[in-house]
């Protein structure tokens, strides 16, 4: 299934090659020190991924990938990756293929001696285990990651006012009623309304399906906006809550050299895998042959075969 966003990425991407490439340059001060704020190089302590041999690849305009990780994180406590979102952008054929790996996936872990649910890999080893081992998982390199805390999506969306969207699904969750049809949503009402998965009969698909409504609906707010204050308000909320690896200069060469390519939008999933429980724990177990077919068709985007 495609979904095409004129001048929309998706996710954090999205949020930061529309808040750093649409007007925001014009505050130059202001956005470079926000991504400083933000900058998080990885420690490296895993092994640098094998599978690309080119070690920059946007000096030399080539298909990159992103990891993008909704975090829940909690008191005396590393959190969840809550969301794994996979990003691969071609400027060779302007495309861009997504897919959101289910958190309950079980999978080797890397940096570890065990296999468990994948989201668990950031309570072990943070972003760098995450990375490491959803690169192991897809076989491709991941080139650059962005993570953005809980706490970051509710103080975006009450900046943009709340967002609207349309629900497909009558729910309570929480304090929160959610009726058919378009609907309002406040910070803490759009949480709980992207993370219910229990009561709805697609489980974490119909989550994701949820998201993906969501993030679209705040970069429509987004790119409405044409006040600096509420410019500098987000740039505050982007600078406390999202992290990446990301340079300054390399969002500058992406939003220029990667523009076109985020424009049609491929939106890839995972469907025939099937629960299982191990040890009393439920564990979404992978199709190898749907796995296999994902994982050629992001080393063919990536260019990595033919």
């Amino acid at each position: 299934m495609k979904w095409i966003m004129s001048h929309k990425a998706i996710m954090i991407i999205s949020l930061l090659i529309v808040i750093t490439g649409i007007g925001l340059f014009s505050i130059y001060s202001s956005v470079e020190s926000t991504v400083e704020r933000m900058q998080e190089p990885l420690p490296l302590k895993i092994p640098v991924s094998t599978y690309r041999e080119i070690p920059d690849p946007i000096k030399h305009k080539q298909p990159i990938s992103f990891l993008l990780l909704g975090v829940d994180e909690r008191e005396d406590d590393k959190g969840r990756a809550d969301t794994m979102i996979v990003v691969t952008v071609n400027p060779n054929n302007n495309t861009t293929k997504m897919i959101s790996i289910p958190r309950d996936s079980y999978t080797k872990i890397i940096g570890t001696e065990k296999e468990d649910k994948i989201n668990h890999a950031y309570a072990f080893g943070g972003v760098e285990m995450s990375k490491a081992t959803v690169e192991n998982l897809l076989q491709i390199p991941i080139d650059y990651t962005i993570s953005i805390n809980m706490e970051g999506f509710i103080g975006l969306v009450d900046a943009v006012e709340g967002v609207e969207v349309e629900n497909n699904l009558a729910f309570d969750v929480d304090q929160f009623t959610y009726e058919l049809g378009p609907i309002h949503l406040q910070g803490e009402q759009a949480l709980a309304f992207v993370r219910m998965r229990y009561d709805d009969p697609n489980g974490d698909f119909g989550r994701q399906e949820r998201q993906k409504i969501v993030l679209d609906a705040i970069i429509d707010k987004l790119k409405s906006i044409n006040s600096v204050w509420k410019y500098k308000e987000l740039l505050g909320l982007v600078g406390d809550h999202v992290r990446t690896n990301l340079t300054f200069d390399e969002m500058k060469t992406i939003s220029k050299d990667y523009y076109e390519a985020i424009n049609e939008v491929e939106s890839l999933s995972f469907q025939k895998g099937q629960g299982q429980t191990l040890q009393q724990i439920w564990y979404y177990m992978l199709d190898s042959q749907e796995l296999e077919a994902i994982q050629n068709q992001l080393k063919t985007h990536l260019e990595l075969i033919e």
